[in-house]
């Protein structure tokens, strides 16, 4: 069979189904479940590096056949679905769809540079990565669940104000600058504020639906 099977992948797998799930919750009218699988493939692409890095015999194919499904399966959670979520909620202006068009190519470009910036990395050192360059595209699942229900309440400037933050996303995705790389404490604290977050967004649907 083609590509390379064990547990090290397993969680960029359940991460790109959450982001299908996503996008088949976006398309049926359900934006807050569509949050929640975001913030879930995020959830899962936080710590996938850890659990590939407690198999000591992996070889070079491995670890770029892992790096390759990591980047591929970021551009449809974090590339992709943002853009449906917002979208199929109304916001559907020509010039919402060129900031969708300048955010997709965004994350496109950065997870392309990213991969092969990692592979020469990785050719010199088999230490764990320190920093990022750029904004990585992991950070939508935080950034959008947490302006998502702020944003939407300005009714008539929403569509404008989506457009901002997609296009600033975009230019962060691509400038760059260091970003320090969180540790498990640092990680655990993101998925804490990511729960929180994500609770708040359930009570306040069910408040608006009575």
């Amino acid at each position: 069979m083609i590509g390379y099977y064990n547990y090290t992948v397993i969680l960029t797998y359940i991460g790109l189904i959450s982001g299908l799930l996503g996008i088949f919750a976006s398309i049926e009218g359900h934006p807050i479940f569509a949050l929640g699988a975001l913030m879930f493939a995020g959830f899962c692409d936080m710590f996938d590096g850890l659990v590939a890095r407690t198999k000591k015999d992996r070889t070079d194919k491995e670890k770029k056949f892992g790096i390759q499904l990591d980047s591929l399966a970021d551009f449809v959670c974090y590339g992709i679905l943002p853009v449906v979520i917002v979208y199929t909620t109304g916001v559907k202006q020509w010039y919402a769809l060129i900031a969708y068009g300048i955010f997709s190519l965004a994350a496109l470009i950065r997870l392309a540079y990213f991969n092969v910036m990692e592979d020469e990395r990785q050719e010199q050192t088999t230490e764990a990565r320190k920093s990022y360059e750029g904004l990585p595209v992991t950070s939508v699942a935080l950034i959008l669940p947490l302006l998502f229900p702020i944003i939407s309440r300005f009714e008539t400037l929403a569509s404008i104000l989506f457009t901002v933050l997609f296009l600033a996303i975009a230019f962060f995705f691509i400038y760059k600058f260091k970003v320090p790389k969180f540790k498990l404490k640092g990680m655990s604290i993101l998925v804490a504020i990511g729960v929180v977050i994500y609770i708040l967004m359930l009570l306040r649907n069910v408040i608006y639906r009575f």
